[in-house]
């Protein structure tokens, strides 16, 4: 897909965790800033510059721990979502700002939803896009993944893919390649592309992120019924790992919460709408 804008240039500066751990943060465009976190854990570049969205504001893209130009810390468990929080309010801190706006995508959102339960008074707007909901335990049963599975029965690559989810939520197979056109809501070279450049390359981080200990949904959800900031989670029509029903529950637990289904988007809006995320989310941040 060609976008319309030029892709902004991208600087990668470093700062110190609380652990010394050598962590990169990337700029792109101008403006006012916020601070993006990526899922995966996979780096950030898949985000590249969220459709068009640093024309508007400026984009701070984190790489967490082990991904991207971050380091690989010494301390395995340092990999875990609840200690990324830390992370991130170190980069806050790294960058001057008193209170920051905050996106999360994805697994990314996880990290978020802690950072602003624990920091409520350092998030001034929070946006969380096709999030993950681990953070505050709500379950996305294979039910309904199937349900949006089938929306798409009429697309060529569809027999293949659904047999391979049906393999998987029955435990019988793990072709996870197969299932990749769910993500997208268009199976197009861009979309193959990006497939093929985004994959998490630290198995470590992957595992360690989920480990014994990461979530604590009660107290994040507690935290977060006493957040007073602006809260916009969108979410796509066909968004397999962030279902929209999932992400109308998670939207509850907030007080002033704005839940967008973005029409015949997957996991990564931005790319198969960009006007329309960028439209959405540029009116949220204001």
């Amino acid at each position: 897909m060609d976008h319309a804008h030029a892709h902004p240039r991208r600087r990668s500066l470093f700062y110190s965790a609380p652990d010394g751990a050598r962590l990169a943060h990337h700029v792109l465009g101008d403006g006012d800033p916020v601070v993006c976190l990526p899922g995966g854990p996979a780096g950030s570049r898949y985000l590249g510059d969220l459709g068009g969205l640093a024309a508007h504001r400026q984009l701070i893209v984190l790489d967490t721990r082990g991904t991207g130009r971050s380091a690989i810390p010494d301390d395995p468990s340092s990999y875990r979502c609840d200690r990324l929080v830390e992370d991130v309010e170190a980069l806050r801190e790294h960058l001057g700002l008193h209170r920051m706006d905050l996106l999360g995508h994805s697994g990314g959102a996880n990290i978020a939803a802690q950072y602003a339960a624990r920091y409520p008074h350092s998030v001034s707007k929070l946006a969380l896009v096709g999030p993950g909901t681990r953070a505050v335990g709500i379950d996305v049963p294979g039910g309904m993944r199937r349900e949006l599975a089938l929306a798409r029965k009429d697309e060529p690559w569809f027999p293949s893919a659904f047999a391979a989810l049906e393999a998987i939520t029955n435990g019988t197979g793990s072709d996870w390649e197969a299932i990749s056109p769910f993500f997208y809501g268009r199976w197009d070279t861009s979309a193959q592309h990006h497939y093929a450049t985004s994959q998490p390359e630290n198995q470590e981080a992957v595992v360690g992120f989920a480990a014994q200990g990461a979530f604590d949904p009660e107290a994040t959800r507690a935290g977060l019924a006493n957040c007073e900031m602006p809260v916009l989670l969108l979410t796509g029509e066909f968004d397999m790992n962030s279902p929209p029903r999932a992400v109308a529950e998670f939207a509850a637990l907030f007080r002033d919460a704005t839940c967008v289904v973005q029409p015949g988007a997957g996991h990564y809006p931005w790319l198969d709408d960009a006007e329309r995320f960028v439209a959405t989310t540029a009116a949220f941040l204001g």
